[in-house]
Formats: structure tokens, sequence, C-alpha cells
């Protein structure tokens, strides 16, 4: 959901169901319309009408996918009196007058990957970074931007973490830390910051109860062991 959002400005939710939202009012949009609007929000300075009939409507032929271009062109202007399509020449783009949810938190998402500050308000960035980008669509052209997400929003939370961790704010930093679990189970930062977290609570029967839960998981889909970074973490606890 978008934080701070101007009253008149229209909203696309990409995270989560889709949405959207004109003048504080959610708008119903037929599908053709939505998976537009997503597919235009997703590209980075517009693109030719034609390449967005071939890539939203591969299996047609040019004609057709043209046909259902217009079409979703007709019914986006007739549901919504807000532009939400420019037109320029052949190419398209998403108005940017529409403030699209996935920009927004992806560039909280950024700052902390660059080692910025992050918001103000951790928890409903953590919040914001556990949404899927439209689950449930299986559309061949949101594979590699849902792809981009996930990785940019599993180091962003582990971000979050290790920095909720060194503030000695432990709840924000374990959601944060599960949360990038859910996303990526195998990948070990975000385990190791568990660990971490438990450790500075002074929770060592939790610590070595995650650390024995993800080397059982590792043996059973890679039969592999955890790094020595990690299994340090533990080692005097463990020999004991």
């Amino acid at each position: 959901m978008l934080r701070n959002e101007t009253a008149n400005e229209p909203s696309l939710e990409l995270l989560g169901d889709f949405g959207l939202v004109c003048s504080g009012h959610r708008v119903h949009m037929p599908i053709g319309v939505q998976r537009l609007l997503a597919f235009l929000a997703l590209q980075s300075g517009g693109i030719h009408r034609g390449a967005v009939a071939q890539q939203m409507w591969p299996d047609y032929p040019c004609p057709r996918a043209a046909a259902n271009l217009r079409s979703a062109l007709c019914q986006g202007r007739r549901a919504s009196y807000v532009p939400l399509v420019d037109c320029i020449g052949q190419r398209l783009r998403l108005s940017p007058l529409v403030r699209v949810d996935l920009h927004t938190v992806g560039v909280d998402a950024r700052k902390i990957v660059d080692g910025l500050d992050p918001p103000s308000d951790t928890e409903a960035l953590i919040d914001d970074l556990t949404r899927e980008l439209l689950p449930g669509w299986t559309e061949e052209w949101l594979e590699l931007d849902r792809e981009r997400w996930n990785q940019l929003r599993v180091y962003a939370l582990e971000g979050v973490a290790q920095r909720m961790l060194a503030a000695g704010r432990y709840l924000p930093a374990l959601q944060a830390a599960i949360a990038a679990i859910a996303i990526d189970p195998i990948r070990e930062t975000a385990h190791r910051i568990v660990i971490e977290v438990h450790l500075a609570e002074g929770n060592v029967a939790s610590a070595v109860r995650c650390y024995q839960h993800y080397c059982d998981f590792l043996l059973q889909e890679l039969r592999v062991n955890p790094s020595p970074q990690m299994t340090s973490l533990l080692q005097g606890l463990l020999s004991t």
C-alpha cells in the first residue's frame, strides 16, 4: 500500500492484489486494462505499441493482438476520468501522474541496500517488502520483474534486520529476517541474523533450535552444511 499519497493522485497497486485508486476511491478495471496498466508500469520510458501487443498477447496473430490492445486502451479511458496512459506517437507509457507502489517501495529498498538510513516507519516498510508482485498472475512478461523484485526485497529485508539488530530493536529485526527467509529459505544470511537476534536476547535454546532446523533443511534439500561463518556463531554452545 502506498504511503503519504496525495488525495487526488491516482495510485496503482501491484504489490499484492491489483488495485487502482483515484481520489481516494478504488476503481474497478476490466482484466485487460489491469494487465495493460501493470505491463506499462514495469516499462521505463515507454514502449512501442506494437511491442506491447506482441508481448501481452503472444499467442495471437498481430492484427488480433493489436485489436486487443486498442480495446484495452478504450476500456481504460472509459473506466477512469483520469488519463492513465500517455500515447506519444506510436509509443505508450503509464502516465507520470500515476504513482506505483512497486516504484515507491523500491526506492526505499534501494536506499537500504546502498547503506542509507531506512524510512522512519520500519514496520510499514517491512510489511511492504513482504508483498509479492501480482501473486497469482501467470503472464510470462512478469517473470523477470518478479525475480528482480524478489532479489531486491530479500537484500532490503536483510539490511533492515541487520540495522535493527545493531540498534537493539530485536522484534523488527526478527520480523524482517523471517520475512526474508520466507522469500528465499535456502539463503543463509537471514538465518544467521535470526540466530544473532536470539543470542543477543539471551535465548540460547531458540538460537540452537533455529540452527539445527536450518542444518536439517540444507541436508534434505542440497546435501550441504551451513557455512563456517554461521557455525561459528554457536561453536562454543554446540561443543558443550
